[in-house]
């Protein structure tokens, strides 16, 4: 199993990483300041860093700096609310693989943690498909058996958990925080809203309602 290593000092941000990368399949750790993030990240247990920019102790871009002036190719994600071009390139220049501004979606981040952990590999998957459900991720078009159906981005994102996910029972929650983000309502009723959309556009047999629970893909 992969292990992503969380640097992040706010608690409700990190708890919320965490519990969509343990739902996603990794292993996941905390780590509260640089000083203790850059110690982790040195010891080669983990496959990938998801690095806040504003950790006490020491900062993200030192911890960066560090680490790539050890020699590590440890994947990095830098995670910040500090968006300005000026430190976006300063986080690429001196070596992160992407970054990301807060407040963001948790089904963005996790692509491109996703992308980050097959970066090695030769070929990887550009469409995804469940039954006669074809998802093609670099268009983000959507097609039910030979017809093309116009799906919002909303609405492709959740169609991607569902298959990502096909035959899991997804909770309303899960959907709320992987597919709208770490600022949802968690009693909004939007999930269910959009499942009805997609029921509209895929058919209305495709997504089973598990009473109580949530909702699977068939």
């Amino acid at each position: 199993m992969a292990s992503i290593l969380i640097a992040e000092d706010e608690a409700r941000i990190s708890g919320f990483i965490e519990k969509g990368l343990r739902s996603a399949g990794y292993a996941t750790r905390v780590a509260p300041t640089g000083t203790e993030a850059l110690a982790l990240a040195q010891t080669d247990e983990f496959d990938l860093l998801i690095l806040d920019v504003n950790l006490p102790g020491i900062d993200g871009f030192r911890v960066l700096e560090e680490i790539r002036g050890s020699g590590s190719r440890l994947p990095i994600i830098m995670l910040t609310a500090r968006v300005e071009l000026q430190d976006t390139v300063a986080g690429l220049e001196g070596g992160a693989d992407d970054y990301l501004g807060k407040p963001f979606r948790f089904d963005e981040l996790l692509a491109r943690v996703r992308l980050r952990m097959r970066k090695d590999e030769t070929t990887s998957l550009a469409t995804l498909a469940h039954r006669d459900i074809v998802l093609d991720i670099r268009t983000r078009e959507a097609r039910v058996g030979d017809t093309r159906v116009e799906l919002s981005a909303r609405e492709f994102a959740l169609a991607e958990e569902f298959i990502r996910n096909a035959g899991q029972v997804l909770s309303r929650e899960q959907l709320l925080s992987r597919v709208w983000g770490y600022d949802f309502d968690p009693g909004s009723n939007v999930a269910d809203v959009y499942v009805g959309y997609l029921r509209q556009k895929l058919g209305s047999d495709r997504i089973e309602t598990v009473r109580g629970v949530g909702y699977r893909l068939t």
